[in-house]
Formats: structure tokens, C-alpha cells, sequence
């Protein structure tokens, strides 16, 4: 839909504090100070991946380039330079200077070109996204937004005397300088913390976070009065095995769960084994979409888990859906449990895992997660999980995935799954050591997510001040 409020009373009302200027300050028609270029509709058919000559999409305007050329002739008036100002008339309005090599200027979006005698370019492409912004709250969102070249010309804008607007300019890009340097050493800073977080799933998944069960019997101290005796995974696993025979209550022949391939798996440490998950549970399953059962989502109700619920070893339930109960009478196979691990299987989350908390017991799932329901040993879970989400875990699920028109990794593919599997004892060590070194990455990803903020807000307060008037003498 189309922007159809009245201009000067979106400037006079001043939501996002960008559009104020100082008293003494002129406001003046964008239109009177530059000229707009409408881009051209040129021909779909001729769009090429390479060759050609490069052109300007809407969605290229952000990232300043490019992989869309067109073939064929053009009038060069559309041909967009470096550090042109060109704005998105469709979605949401963004405003940036073009910083990729020469390309043509295709429809819906438009290029605007101040007359630098009165208006400072660099001045302009900092004050008017605020505009663009405010237009574009104030726009009805039905359908996809839409931006006329006749609303951005007629945008008030404060008319500072042209050597003010290079003081201001200048003052602007010095204090954003240094923001930016220091965003910069934050976002690496996230970065280390994200390479520490996967370096300690790693060591943790490959038996070098904390003793082995195997390490400690062989200790002095343990062997002084001979070996003490400990359960192996393969023990365990045996175990496990032996349970489930014995507790089988299904219908027909008791059906020996399958077993991993191992043929092309690493070593494991001594008093590990390898199992299936197809061997360590007693459930595995997905659930389906409600418009295959005819249910719409309501404001309460059961809670509905997707794929873009289950982040990285935690559960993200801001927003999250809800269905009728009805929905579980339909869908028995799915309903959760807390403490069942939760498994992406499609799309580009595929591989996130997760534990089902108490705030989701007795929900449900969509076609896009899986349910795995291991045997009742909490500390089990919990490491599953951890292997799940580690660099390993990762590569075999991407390894078996299946690209089509979405990744797709099957529940056939998480029963045969391989589940590197420790003593329970060294589980539960591996599991609390993993949730004593990540507490302290949590609690810097936060500091490092404030600051981040902090900075989001700085910047907008540099810019507040710059456009009333307040950031240069």
C-alpha cells in the first residue's frame, strides 16, 4: 500500500526524533533541492547472472552490489555511479549511497542527485533515511509498501547554511568513526566468543573436556586397591538394550533397533562406544502443519514449537504460536515432553537442537522438528544435545541431509544417526563442565549485545543532535 498521511504533519509529529531542526533553520522541498530519477523497467528476459552490464535491484541497495546484469541497449541518463544516493521505493524504504561499480538504475528504485550549491550530498544521505523511516511507519502494511517519487519530493527538509551542513557532516563521520571502531571490536568479539562456544561442544564431544571414566581407573589412587570397577558406553549401551527387549509392550515382534555404521567413524576414548539414536530412545517423531488438520493458530492454547523456536541449545518461546488442544487429539504421536531433545530437520535451521523445557509440556511440533524422546536419563539428554549442536554433530547431519527445494534431513536419517556414547558418570562431569564454561560465555554475549545496543542508541543520538542543530558550533 501507498503512503497517503499528509507529509508535514508526519514531520510536525516527530516520532523517531529525526526529523527536528534547529529555530533558525529554513526547511526546504526535497524536489527544490534535487532532482529524482525514477528508475527504468527494464526488460525481465534480458536479466543475465554474467555479462552484460550490471544493474540495480531493490534488494541490491543494501549490500551496494550486484549479481543481476542486464543485455542489451540502455540510456546511460540510468546508469548509477559510485556514491549516488538511491532509495528502495518498495518494502522498507532504504536510503544509501551506491557502492558498487556502475550499474543501471532498474524500476522501483530511484536515484536522487542534490544541486551541491545548496545541499551537501554527504548531509543529505544522513538526514534523509530518518524521513524515509517516519514515511514509512506512517505507510498501511496489507499488502507490500509502496513509495512515490512525489512523496520524497515533496519531504521538508532542514536547509542549514551550506557550511554548516559540511561541519555537521564532518563532526558526524568523526564521531561515527570511532563508534564504528568500536562496533567493530565488539562484533569480533562475538565472533571469538561463537569460535569458543563450538571449540568447547567440541573438546566436550570428543572426550578432552574433562577426564575420561578410563583415565580415572588408571589413576594411582584408584589402582591402589585395584581397579575400580565402572560402567563403559558399551556397557551401558548393552544395558539400555537389554531394557527396552524387556520393557516392549508394542504390538507384534519385538524389532531390534537399528544399529550405526561405524565403518567410516573416527576412534572414540577408551570407555566410549558408538550407538544409533534409533538404540537410545523410545521415541522418534515430527509432528504436522495445522493446515493439514484444518486448525488456525489462537491466542491460547497448546503451545506450537517450529524450527525457528528451536535455536542453538535453547528455546526461543518469545511470539511463539498457539493451537486449539483439539490439535493433540489429532496429533497423539507429537505431543511433548519436557526434557525431549528437539531436532530442525528442514530449511536453514536444519540442525539446531534443543531440550523441551516445562513451558512447552504437553505441546506440540510442526513437520519441520523432530522429537527425540531418549530413555530416562536426563544427563543422556542433555549430552545428546550438546552433540547435536557441536561442530561433529553438524557435519554428519549436513553430511546426510538432502538438498531438493529445501534441505531436508529425514527421521529415518536421526534414527541410523551415529551418538558417540560415554559413561554416564562422565557424562554428567562433561555435561556440568559445559554448563560452567558457556555460563560465562552467556553472561560476556550479553555485556557484548548491551554495548551493541548502546551503540545503536549513540548513533542515533549523534545524529538527533546533528539535525537539531546542537553537534557544531
Amino acid at each position: 500500500m501507498s503512503f497517503t498521511a499528509n507529509i508535514d504533519d508526519v514531520v510536525a509529529e516527530n516520532r523517531n526524533y529525526l526529523l527536528d531542526k534547529h529555530p533558525k533553520w529554513e526547511r526546504v522541498r526535497l524536489k527544490e533541492i534535487a532532482t529524482i530519477l525514477n528508475g527504468y523497467p527494464f526488460e525481465s528476459g534480458r536479466f543475465k547472472k554474467s555479462g552484460g552490464t550490471p544493474l540495480i535491484r531493490i534488494r541490491d541497495i543494501l549490500p551496494g552490489k550486484t549479481e543481476t546484469f542486464y543485455e542489451g541497449e540502455f540510456d546511460s541518463a540510468f546508469l548509477v555511479k559510485r556514491g549516488e544516493i538511491l532509495v528502495g521505493m518498495d518494502g522498507d524504504f532504504h536510503c544509501e549511497p551506491w557502492t558498487g561499480e556502475p550499474a543501471l538504475l532498474n524500476q522501483r528504485v530511484c536515484k536522487i542527485t542534490p544541486d551541491e550549491s545548496r545541499y551537501a550530498k554527504q548531509f543529505l544521505r544522513y538526514v534523509l533515511p530518518g524521513y524515509l523511516r517516519a514515511i514509512n511507519e506512517q505507510t498501511p502494511s496489507v499488502t507490500v509498501k509502496h513509495l512515490s517519487s512525489r512523496t520524497i519530493a515533496d519531504i521538508p527538509l532542514p536547509l542549514p547554511p551550506l557550511p554548516e551542513q559540511r561541519r555537521i557532516v564532518a563532526e558526524i563521520e568523526k564521531q561515527f568513526t570511532r563508534l564504528e571502531a568500536g562496533v567493530a571490536a565488539l562484533r569480533r568479539v562475538q565472533v571469538n566468543l561463537k569460535r569458543y562456544r563450538a571449540a568447547v561442544l567440541k573438546a566436550a564431544c570428543e572426550g578432552r573436556l574433562v577426564p575420561t571414566e578410563a583415565a580415572l581407573a588408571r589413576s594411582p589412587r584408584s589402582t591402589k586397591n585395584g581397579p575400580p570397577a565402572y560402567e563403559t558406553g558399551e556397557a551401558l549401551l548393552a544395558r539400555i538394550l537389554t531394557e527396552r527387549r524387556q520393557n516392549w509392550q508394542g504390538r507384534g515382534q519385538y524389532k531390534e533397533p537399528a544399529t550405526p555404521d561405524t565403518a567410516n567413524l573416527p576412534p572414540l576414548p577408551d570407555g566410549w562406544t558408538w550407538a544409533s539414536f534409533d538404540q537410545v530412545t523410545t521415541l522418534i517423531t515430527k509432528g504436522s502443519s495445522p493446515n493439514w488438520q484444518g486448525f488456525n493458530y489462537c491466542d491460547e492454547g497448546i503451545v506450537f514449537v517450529r524450527s525457528e523456536n528451536v535455536r542453538w541449545g535453547t528455546l526461543d518461546l518469545d511470539g511463539v504460536a498457539h493451537l486449539p488442544p483439539a490439535f493433540n487429539d489429532k496429533e497423539r504421536k507429537s505431543i511433548l515432553r519436557e526434557g525431549d531433545v528437539l531436532l530442525n530437520l528442514v530449511g536453514a535451521s536444519i540442525g539446531r537442537a534443543a531440550i523441551a523445557t516445562a513451558e512447552v509440556d504437553g505441546g506440540n511440533v510442526n513437520q519441520a522438528v523432530a522429537v527425540i524422546r531418549l530413555v530416562a536419563k536426563k544427563t543422556m539428554k542433555q549430552f545428546a544435545m550438546l552433540w547435536l549442536n557441536s561442530t561433529d554433530g553438524q557435519k554428519r547431519i549436513h553430511a546426510e541431509k538432502v538438498d531438493v527445494a529445501r534441505a531436508n534431513f529425514s527421521l529415518e536419517d536421526t534414527r541410523v544417526l551415529p551418538f558417540p556414547l560415554p559413561p554416564l558418570a562422565e557424562q554428567t562431569r562433561i555435561v556440568a563442565e559445559v554448563k560452567r564454561r558457556l555460563s560465562v560465555v552467556e553472561e560476556l554475549e550479553s555485556v557484548v549485545t548491551a554495548n551493541l545496543q548502546r551503540a545503536t542508541r549513540l548513533r542515533q543520538s549523534i545524529l538527533q543532535k546533528a539535525f537539531a542543530g546542537n553537534l557544531v558550533c
